[in-house]
């Protein structure tokens, strides 16, 4: 493949760019391919390259880069009739009315601009309705940009994991490893009449996909009842498309008191949003007293867009054709490894997916999790595959860095850029692009 366009391109953007790009996560090795348009579940870069596209923008585009008329007309009619007015619009409020309808413990909403700014505001909210300061996240959980939760360490032993954020915000975030029961009821006898929340993904998606072992969550939801704390879930990632419309946590039948939004709920546009039971989100200034505001948020156009997708969803059938094509890819997946990397581990969910480089495993996948890990204590394979993102760590995530990815780039996929994010399929996605997906795993494996 000819990248001239691209390297130039990024030698333009080192002058003017931290490190030529604008997430961090973008910069891969020796440059990134700068990306001149989306076709259907394809980009095509600036030199005319084309790659089935697995990252979908980190997620949000669940119907792919070329949208159905409905979606395309709501965004152009709300973009011409003005880009904002720091007013109230009816789109939001069906947008709102929409997701209160599917998700089950949602009554109400905020939204507000990413995903980031969603598990902020969260954290502020439960905060402030319980009178507590404490917050228990998973280690190796992602929540956002947000002082609160880049720690590291272990239970209450954590520091900022960044430059830039003082010691004292990591005084009030305990840590606790995903799937580990004893580790958070230990953490809840130390200090649950201090803790205000616990956060979570419902299936870790920023640090390899790792799905919850039986029981864990209804651990979590016991332990925020027994000690009056909230449980609050991220569903930034999971939303609306583990589960469907009811989302990750009704496919667990899940009932937090919090959830966050972000990515499919606004249609590829820049979105976040805070949900719940009406008597915690009601908290949020001007109906409380926990100040929360921001000049875009409820965009007429991010609503329109994540209103016209998500409806379309609903009407078209769209999860049952992405989860079989996830079902399809991920089962394609461990027939690869089982003949050429056995000690490897296929993870992922309806239509997530990712091949986690685990050093250790047993030498055949007989009596295995179907299509991706579930965690299952009858799998041969359950002590081996990762329970946590300590464990995604561990695995060899510079070969799959260095190596497999620019592999895998060469023969026309692009996938995230590294062993921890998840990886989507959109319902522009065919059997054609799995099974040529497929090809090119088993040539770089």
């Amino acid at each position: 493949m000819n990248h001239e366009q691209s390297r130039a391109l990024y030698d333009r953007a080192l002058s003017v760019l931290p490190g030529g790009v604008n997430s961090s996560v973008r910069a891969t090795r020796p440059y990134p391919f700068f990306v001149e348009k989306g076709d259907g579940g394809h980009v095509i870069d600036a030199d005319g390259n084309r790659y089935i596209d697995f990252v979908l923008g980190y997620g949000p585009l669940l119907l792919g880069h070329s949208l159905p008329e409905q979606v395309q007309s709501a965004i152009q009619q709300h973009a011409a009739e003005g880009p904002m007015y720091g007013a109230p619009t009816e789109v939001e409020v069906e947008l709102a009315e929409f997701v209160t309808r599917h998700v089950p413990s949602v009554e109400m909403l905020r939204f507000v601009n990413s995903g980031t700014e969603a598990t902020v505001s969260a954290v502020r909210l439960a905060r402030g309705y319980t009178g507590r300061d404490k917050i228990v996240v998973m280690q190796s959980g992602y929540h956002g940009a947000q002082e609160s939760t880049l720690v590291e360490g272990e239970g209450d032993h954590t520091a900022p994991s960044s430059p830039g954020i003082p010691e004292s915000f990591a005084e009030h975030t305990l840590t606790v490893p995903f799937n580990d029961e004893e580790a958070a009821h230990e953490v809840f006898e130390e200090h649950g009449d201090d803790i205000a929340a616990v956060l979570t993904e419902p299936i870790l998606g920023n640090y390899g996909i790792v799905h919850p072992v039986e029981g864990y969550h209804e651990t979590l939801r016991e332990l925020c009842d027994d000690h009056g704390s909230l449980l609050i879930f991220d569903e930034v990632i999971t939303g609306f498309r583990v589960g469907g419309l009811q989302c990750a946590q009704g496919a667990f039948g899940i009932d937090p008191d919090i959830t966050t939004f972000g990515k499919i709920v606004g249609g590829g546009f820049p979105v976040g949003a805070i949900g719940g039971k009406s008597e915690i989100i009601e908290q949020f200034t001007p109906a409380g007293d926990v100040f929360q505001s921001g000049t875009f948020s409820g965009h007429p156009v991010t609503m329109a867009a994540g209103l016209e997708t998500l409806r379309y969803a609903a009407e078209h059938d769209v999860y049952s054709h992405v989860n079989e094509l996830g079902d399809r890819l991920r089962s394609g997946l461990q027939d690869i490894l089982r003949d050429q990397a056995p000690e490897y581990t296929v993870v992922g969910r309806d239509s997530m997916f990712k091949v986690i480089f685990t050093r250790d495993g047993p030498d055949s996948f007989d009596g295995h999790c179907e299509a991706g890990c579930r965690q299952q204590e009858s799998c041969p394979r359950f002590d081996y595959c990762p329970k946590n993102g300590g464990d995604v760590k561990q695995a060899e995530t510079e070969r799959w860095e260095r190596l497999f990815w620019p592999a895998m780039k060469d023969r026309g996929v692009f996938l995230t850029a590294n062993q921890f994010e998840s990886q989507f399929i959109c319902d522009a996605h065919t059997g054609e692009d799995i099974e040529n997906a497929l090809e090119a795993y088993k040539e770089a494996i």
